[in-house]
């Protein structure tokens, strides 16, 4: 075994770190030896609260009981987002995670809607998705064959708690501790070991950068660089606080627009999670502040955790021995919930590439590439939001609506527009339904269709849109209630109250 790369020491806990820990011990067991370094006195940022479908996956490959895991973090379900005033003001607009309609092979379910609609059928395209008809009317249930797609909203910090039992439980060590310093090799460059305040020295093969913005190891020790795309993602700040809830659990998050940015609302088991994400330069700190507590409902169990942030991406996100995973590789703001997708992404490809003996530099040039790549694609997603809008409103919007875009989304916007097409590229996070889904709801109506719908005649495609639209209909009205089923199905115990 000598010479072989054991040593894999994980630098910060929280989410990303104990993601990563949990991971990695599960699936490569005692082939690695995992230490975590976390310090109690450092805080996390902690409010990545709503999820996407992949976390449901990751849980399952590492043998997560999801009622256990439900329980554990007071989650909820979610079947999309709610996007409320982004288009003018006084819209809605819902992006859901399941599929709409029924799609053909050569072509996706909106040209078969468009066409529908030149012959006088004019129920909106949300009418034939499932999701999205059981989230409005606050339903949900497991369906066969995954039927019934979803994610979870959930408490962030008490998921980094239960992951941290798995990975203690399989073998990984904590060390609880602040790094003081990020001790280099003096011949090779890379990270030779991590000092603590307490003269501790931890030496390690792999190292992992899980200490979220301040990103020690990757930019403090190694440099690695970073791009800002700020120009195009203009919210540099946010104010989050969570209340009492005073209402049944829905089963989605609300993403709701105001004129320096947005607020989110996001109902778990035993509380309601809010911020209010905003452009500091059209909005100040304190304005934020009053305006989040006056757009609240229930009363405040926290203080207001106050954020600031820079969107972007490091360079090299695996640079030497290290790896960045989480805040210390990039930030994307919380509009799509991306945050712990991205964590489980750059985990997954971790282990996918684990190196044997030698750490490969066609090994990091593969993985920065692909991480390179699926933080631009969800660049391009968000931006969308932003720069497709109507608001004329504030200086804010804009500045958005005014903006100049990556070829990338100017691309996809034209392409959709013209032809109503969508192209899914490279493993692409967001499929075609969720492009077109978010690109419909901000007012983008393709100006053609994809001849394979003139196919059918009128009788066929009054039937099969009819037949879309009832087949959701009774499918939700058969559904239980979303709280109800919650309550049965991983009902977490709520403290008394005092």
């Amino acid at each position: 075994m000598e010479g072989r790369l054991r040593r894999v020491v994980i630098a910060g806990g929280g989410t990303a770190g104990w993601m990563a820990a949990a991971a990695i011990a599960r699936v490569l067991g005692s082939a690695v030896d995992v230490t975590l370094v976390e310090s109690d006195a450092i805080g996390t940022v902690g409010v990545g609260e709503s999820t996407i479908p992949p976390l449901v996956a990751y849980n399952r490959l590492l043998g997560i009981n999801e009622a256990d895991f439900m329980r554990a973090t007071n989650a909820t379900f979610k079947l999309g987002i709610n996007f409320e005033g982004w288009r003018n003001g006084t819209d809605s607009y819902f992006h859901s995670f399941g599929i709409t309609g029924k799609d053909h092979w050569s072509a996706g379910f909106q040209h078969f809607w468009r066409y529908g609609r030149e012959r006088g059928h004019d129920q909106p395209y949300a009418d034939y998705c499932l999701e999205l008809g059981a989230a409005m009317a606050g339903k949900f249930a497991h369906l066969p064959d995954n039927g019934l797609n979803y994610a979870y909203q959930l408490d962030a910090t008490a998921y980094a708690r239960f992951l941290r039992n798995m990975a203690e439980g399989d073998g990984t060590t904590r060390i609880e501790g602040r790094i003081a310093q990020v001790e280099l090799d003096g011949e090779s460059g890379d990270i030779a070991a991590l000092t603590l305040d307490s003269g501790q020295r931890i030496e390690g093969d792999l190292f992992l950068d899980c200490t979220g913005f301040r990103a020690l190891l990757i930019e403090g020790a190694l440099h690695a660089g970073f791009d800002d795309w700020t120009h195009w993602l203009p919210c540099d700040a946010a104010i989050a606080v969570q209340t009492e809830n005073v209402r049944p659990p829905i089963p989605y998050t609300r993403a709701m627009a105001h004129d320096a940015g947005w607020q989110w609302r996001i109902p778990l088991q035993h509380r309601t999670g809010n911020g209010l994400v905003y452009c500091s330069r059209y909005l100040s700190q304190d304005a934020a502040l009053e305006r989040l507590l006056g757009n609240i409902e229930g009363k405040p169990l926290t203080e207001p955790n106050k954020l600031r942030f820079t969107t972007g991406a490091r360079r090299r996100q695996w640079h030497r021995n290290c790896v960045a995973i989480g805040l210390s590789g990039g930030f994307m703001e919380p509009l799509e919930s991306t945050s712990i997708h991205l964590i489980q992404r750059a985990v997954l490809r971790l282990i996918r590439m684990m190196p044997l003996d030698r750490i490969s530099p066609r090994d990091i040039a593969e993985f920065n590439d692909q991480q390179h790549v699926d933080m631009v694609q969800i660049r391009d997603f968000l931006i969308l939001h932003y720069k497709v809008t109507e608001r004329d409103d504030s200086a804010f919007w804009r500045q958005c609506r005014d903006m100049e875009i990556p070829d990338t989304l100017t691309q996809k916007i034209e392409l959709f527009r013209e032809t109503g097409r969508v192209f899914r590229r490279n493993e692409e996070l967001f499929a075609e339904n969720s492009w077109v889904q978010v690109m419909l709801g901000q007012g983008i109506v393709p100006q053609s269709h994809h001849p394979i719908a003139e196919k059918l005649n009128d009788e066929e495609l009054a039937s099969l849109l009819s037949n879309l639209r009832d087949l959701v209909t009774r499918t939700v009205s058969g559904l239980p209630d979303h709280a109800a089923y919650v309550a049965r199905y991983c009902g977490a115990r709520q403290p008394e109250a005092v």
